[in-house]
């Protein structure tokens, strides 16, 4: 089966938008796993607009599955990651003052650094992750930066597909069939949903885990948290 990540960046934002601790951050997240979610993400950013540094710290403690930190490798982030140690780090390029991730790794150009960053995680014992869109050379690149698994981005095939474009899941497969023949384990993640997902998985081979957020939050609000998140583990299976 497929593993859930459910990333509460939107919970953050909820709760800064009114100031005070409603919705309580700690609490959703263990309800989350409560529900059965295999573990929680979140990709806190330079400006801490949703996910604080502090957040990560108390969720140390809290997330008792997967604990995913995602974000771009800068200092700061270096040593909240290293402080935390979580299950799992996923570096990703944003730019200062993205609204959200727009691309990912150019792993060929930035190799060097990629390597680097990931010699130290691994160091820790952190597994790594890179976000990559599904382009072969990239995937290849990845490989040779030492990560343990890459992380599909996927807000090109959800878009496509949201048109009745199945044929935009191609350069995934084929970047996942790549993958699989390096070695590397499999990630995806971005604007995946209920509508899309089955699909999706369907079509990757070997996909280990979806890191869902917005979209799952935004279903929660019509159906419930716990009934959505037991609607992804069933099209997960």
């Amino acid at each position: 089966m497929t593993k859930l990540s459910v990333n509460i960046n939107k919970i953050a934002t909820l709760r800064n938008a009114r100031g005070g601790n409603v919705p309580d951050l700690l609490k959703v997240a263990t309800d989350i796993q409560k529900f059965g979610a295999h573990g929680i993400t979140i990709h806190p950013r330079p400006d801490e607009r949703h996910i604080r540094y502090q957040d990560a710290r108390d969720l140390k403690s809290i997330v008792y599955t997967e604990f995913n930190i995602e974000g771009n490798p800068q200092h700061n982030f270096i040593d909240l990651v290293l402080e935390c140690k979580p299950t799992q780090v996923t570096l990703v390029p944003d730019a200062i003052g993205a609204i959200t991730s727009s691309a990912g790794w150019d792993t060929v150009k930035n190799q060097s650094y990629l390597t680097e960053v990931i010699a130290e995680f691994k160091r820790n014992g952190i597994r790594t992750s890179i976000f990559v869109d599904p382009v072969l050379d990239v995937v290849e690149g990845a490989k040779a930066t030492g990560t343990d698994r890459i992380e599909l981005y996927t807000e090109e095939f959800a878009h496509q597909f949201s048109l009745g474009n199945e044929k935009a899941i191609e350069p995934y497969s084929k970047a996942a069939v790549l993958a699989n023949e390096l070695h590397l384990g499999i990630n995806a993640g971005h604007d995946l949903s209920l509508d899309n997902i089955k699909f999706f998985k369907d079509n990757i081979p070997n996909l280990l885990e979806v890191s869902i957020g917005h979209a799952l939050i935004s279903e929660a609000l019509y159906l419930g948290l716990d009934n959505v998140v037991n609607m992804y583990l069933q099209k997960l299976k």
